[in-house]
């Protein structure tokens, strides 16, 4: 005879919940942007009433802080040529499976300030980490470089698909950024004596 299957507690109901309705969110900022995902799609979508969103969630601002959240990675101390790699491993990752709260993040922050102003807070640290990591007196130049390639290569894999990028691989994409990676967190060698 089998056993009954035990029936989820309240709190496990509670996180099951929450999930469904964060990953409704996610797809829905991501497709649509802030400004055109509302609550009842996201409770819909979700398959719950939009009252249990709003008594999980309290508003939309805070849904989409919680459905936004990307999980930063952490850049290795070390060489620059290390940081590089750990910022193309990164770039892998996203390319290799569709960052939904990357793509909520880039859509939004097009058409709310709020959104942006969110954006622009949660990565400052990650790029003050960067600079740091790059030896060299243009640092603060190079790192913006970098992460807007980043952020220029998911949204045309995912939100423009303008090119064949949406179709290469991530590990060709990463291959070929290498170099790119390489060249903008190194200093560049020493110029050769001028004397002869």
């Amino acid at each position: 005879m089998t056993e009954p299957s035990a029936r989820p507690t309240r709190a496990q109901q509670r996180l099951l919940s929450e999930e469904r309705i964060l990953a409704a969110a996610r797809a829905l900022f991501a497709e649509l942007g802030y400004d055109r995902t509302t609550i009842r799609a996201v409770a819909t979508a979700a398959g719950v009433d939009a009252g249990l969103v709003m008594h999980y969630f309290v508003s939309k601002d805070l849904l989409f802080a919680r459905a936004s959240e990307v999980p930063a990675d952490e850049l290795p101390e070390g060489t620059s040529e290390e940081v590089a790699e750990a910022l193309l491993t990164s770039l892998g990752r996203r390319l290799t499976d569709e960052p939904a709260a990357s793509l909520a993040v880039l859509r939004s922050v097009l058409t709310n300030d709020a959104a942006a102003d969110r954006y622009r807070a949660a990565g400052e640290a990650r790029f003050t980490q960067l600079t740091e990591a790059i030896p060299t007196p243009d640092a603060d130049l190079r790192a913006s470089l970098l992460s807007a390639i980043v952020h220029g290569v998911i949204a045309e894999r995912y939100l423009l698909r303008l090119t064949p990028l949406g179709d290469a691989s991530p590990q060709q994409i990463v291959d070929l950024l290498r170099p790119c990676f390489q060249s903008l967190a190194t200093p560049p060698p020493p110029a050769p004596d001028a004397a002869i």
